[in-house]
Formats: C-alpha cells, structure tokens, sequence
C-alpha cells in the first residue's frame, strides 16, 4: 500500500481509539461471528496473533475459547494497540479472569505493528486471526505472504473482510456529487481466495454474507463511521468540508433508499479461511478454491 494511504489509516484509527468500542457493535458481531467459524475445527494453537487486534476484543474470544494458547495482539495504531494492553491491565476483570482460568503468563501481549511487515519470525505461529482489519491494507497479497511467513505448517489463517458492496447506499448516494470518491473499495471474496493461493495456502475455504444496520438519519452513520475510524482513505477522497448544496443532494440521495422509517447501511462481510502448507490441486495442476453459501 502507498504510504501516504496507510500514514492516513494510521491517523484516523488513532484519532478514534477512545470512541471505537462504544460504536463497533458490527465489529464485535463479525468478531462473534468468525469465532463461530472455528466450532469443530480440531485445533490447540499454542500461538496464536490476532492481526488487527483493535481495542481487543477478539483477544478476549480467542483467549475463552482457547485457554492454554499464548496470544499476541498486533495494530498498525498505537492507541489501539494501547487500548488492547489496557483491556487486560493488572486492575482490569479480564486479566484477573485469564489469570485464574490460564495463569498470569498467558495474558495477551500487544504490540503495534504492520500487516504487511509482521514484526514477528517465521514459521513462529500456530494460528492468525484477523477480524476486518485486512479491507485497510489493499492489495491482499503481501498481507498474505507474511501471515504465510510467519506460520508453522499446517498452521490455519482465519480472516473477516469486507467486501465490495459494503456501504453501497452511501456509495450510489455520493456518486457524481462532487468529483471525489466517498467510500473504500473493497476486495471481492474471489480475488481474496486467488490471492490466498498465491501466497502458498492450502485448502482455502470462501464464504460471504450481508449484514444491514439501519439509521434514522444520514448523520447518525457518519457519526458512527467516524468513532470507528472509518474514514475514506482512497488517493482520490475529498480533504475540504463538503458544501451545503452537496451536503443537501447527497441526504436526499440517501433517502431514497429509506425503507420503513430508517435508512439501511448495508455491509458485505467476507470471511475466509486456509492453511498453510501443500496446496491443493486438480490432476491438470490447477489450484481450488472453495466457495460456500454462508447459511
């Protein structure tokens, strides 16, 4: 990713360390939802990075479902980061209830850190949990290649993104408003998994659903956007404050898609999960991909 982009994640996800937590109730729910996915997986990682660890919330699952695993928490911002340790500071429940169930040194260890430069040796990991964090670091691929790196063999990879028509309301409303793109792109789930395979992962398992919160008004989401540090950071997004005339076509936009008094902010949630060693392939040497209708 182009530096200046990602200096411009870093700086909206710090800005919004302290608000995040009260507005990331999808976050959580996605968070809740890949747990979900590891419900008869045959595994005991004794290793385990949360890759985009936030304020810590997914720590807090992984540490409940696997007790005896040493964690790891990484964040590209520093206050996140901050914010994961302090979630299970000395004083906090969460430390006092890991330490009894685990002992004092299973306490998760934070640390800021790129996706895309893991601070971390290879073949040093059991398992990487990454929970819509890797929609921020564009192109997937050398993401992929340090999770690769960085796990033992027959390690397992298990992520949640977004995928392209996330937020799609407030994308056809801004659309031609002023010249400047106001929502991300996103990555479909098919390129995720190509790129999976490209990285040297096996048995790469796709699986996509959308999840639709609503609003009384355009306000309320775009407050709540911005708690969760969500900015636009395309190269071609607006920098200056949007005019009234603007302010007012794009509200009205938006209302056309109210549906029984509230306002839909649709999300398309993409979840996968491989593993790494020997690739899977077909007699005539091509690689699968497997790509299955989430219930």
């Amino acid at each position: 990713m182009h530096e200046a982009l990602k200096r411009a994640i870093r700086r909206s996800f710090e800005a919004a360390a302290a608000s995040y937590d009260e507005a990331a109730f999808l976050q959580q729910e996605v968070a809740r939802r890949l747990d979900d996915h590891l419900e008869g997986m045959k595994i005991q990682p004794a290793r385990i990075l949360d890759a985009g660890c936030g304020t810590g919330f997914g720590l807090g699952l992984l540490a409940r479902r696997f007790p005896e695993a040493r964690l790891l928490g990484l964040d590209l911002a520093h206050a996140m980061a901050g914010r994961a340790r302090d979630r299970f500071a000395p004083a906090s429940l969460w430390k006092r209830w890991l330490g009894r169930v685990t002992g004092p040194d299973k306490v998760p260890t934070t640390l800021c850190g790129d996706l895309e430069s893991l601070p971390l040796a290879g073949a040093s990991l059991d398992m990487i949990w990454s929970s819509l964090a890797l929609q921020w670091v564009g192109p997937p691929d050398q993401a992929f290649a340090e999770a690769r790196r960085v796990l033992r063999e027959e390690g397992l990879f298990l992520f949640a993104s977004f995928g392209p028509d996330t937020l799609m309301e407030l994308r056809a409303a801004s659309s031609g408003l002023d010249g400047h793109q106001h929502v991300n792109r996103f990555i479909d789930m098919h390129d995720l998994g190509d790129a999976l395979v490209r990285a040297g992962f096996s048995g790469p398992v796709m699986e996509m659903e959308k999840i639709a919160l609503t609003y009384a008004t355009l306000p309320e989401l775009l407050r709540d956007l911005k708690a969760i540090g969500a900015h636009t950071v395309l190269e071609n997004r607006r920098t200056g404050l949007m005019g009234k005339a603007e302010w007012r076509r794009l509200v009205d936009n938006y209302e056309t898609f109210r549906r029984d008094g509230r306002l839909p902010a649709t999300y398309e949630v993409v979840y996968g999960h491989a593993w790494a060693g020997p690739r899977e392939r077909l007699p005539d040497g091509r690689q699968v991909v497997h790509f299955k209708p989430r219930a």
